[in-house]
């Protein structure tokens, strides 16, 4: 289960943090010294009430749009000395924004985060939903075979570039996010591939139709992985979904996690609490222990496959000899 670092229960988050804080809010209440070197700038001054993102969401013209508030509701301009804390206004503030320390514990059920190339559309986790909340679609995707090289150790047991099959070239602009995470993102995952329809090959050479733009041309095969349609992935409607964990733990594959997620799950109609494949994307480097377990998992029984082929071809190229 994904969790939250400043969440695990060890001496420094349920003694040393706590105390600090409890030191801290009284700290705040010396005249002079209190809001200057314990305020974290944020007690007792005013605040703009929306953050970028909703602004740019619910556009000028809403109600919320430029207002400010106080953060310490007691203080005032002419007793800024005073400062007791309240509770964070979200959504404009965040917990992890204020306090990092402070966040949700690590049992809590938050955003469904799911790494799709180790999905294999067996749909134990649609069967085991009491709520009826995951739904399955299709969608060009990766297969977690194919993201090894052929040097590595389960490399060269994935499929192959076919003419009308699809294929998939890594964005230039992305880098290996190795600290994204939906715990404290609040965003989507960003995705590495763009993805083309293999129209014909020619040596080192493919000519593909690209899905995003469709555009056609011929590029070089170096740096081209295979992609799938066939591999489905999910959508879920959160205005259904009690949060109780069943998919993750009825998932072989360990491609579901519980996050501590608590933001990015609400809106103003029901059609954006269906959160599809984009908003719960992880990605493999993030929970590359399970992905790499699953990997491993793969690969053997991809080797113990093809050598149980080699073995009939041998035995049949034998018997044909001795005939």
């Amino acid at each position: 289960m994904a969790y939250h670092p400043h969440a695990t229960p060890n001496f420094r988050n349920m003694i040393i943090k706590p105390m600090w804080m409890a030191m801290k809010t009284a700290l705040r209440t010396i005249p002079g010294i209190g809001p200057r070197f314990f305020s974290d700038g944020y007690h007792g001054k005013h605040q703009v009430l929306i953050d970028e993102t909703t602004a740019a969401r619910i556009g000028e013209g809403h109600a919320s749009a430029g207002q400010t508030y106080m953060a310490d509701r007691e203080t005032s301009p002419l007793v800024q000395n005073v400062a007791r804390p309240v509770t964070v206004l979200y959504p404009y503030e965040r917990l992890e924004d204020l306090e990092p320390w402070l966040f949700v514990p690590g049992e809590y059920n938050g955003r469904i985060g799911i790494v799709w190339e180790t999905c294999t559309a067996c749909k134990a986790c649609v069967r085991i939903c009491p709520n009826d909340c995951l739904h399955m679609e299709s969608e060009l995707r990766v297969n977690v075979l194919d993201t090894v090289e052929e040097e590595d150790e389960h490399g060269g047991y994935g499929s192959s570039i076919e003419a009308g099959g699809y294929l998939a070239r890594p964005k230039e602009e992305f880098e290996e996010i190795e600290d994204f995470d939906l715990v404290t993102t609040h965003s989507d995952a960003p995705q590495q591939y763009d993805f083309a329809e293999v129209l014909d090959l020619s040596g080192d050479e493919v000519t593909v139709r690209w899905t995003e733009t469709g555009d056609t041309e011929t590029v070089s095969m170096d740096g081209m992985v295979p992609a799938e349609q066939d591999i489905v992935s999910g959508r879920i409607d959160l205005g259904r979904c009690m949060f109780c964990g069943l998919c993750m733990e009825s998932c072989p594959f360990n491609s579901f996690f519980m996050t501590n997620e608590y933001d990015g799950m609400s809106g103003f109609t029901r059609d954006e609490l269906w959160m599809d494949a984009s908003r719960t994307r992880v990605l493999p480097s993030v929970h590359r222990e399970a992905v790499d377990e699953e990997l491993a998992k793969r690969a053997t029984k991809e080797q113990a496959k093809r050598d149980r082929a080699a073995q009939r071809a041998a035995k049949k190229a034998a018997e044909k000899a001795g005939a």
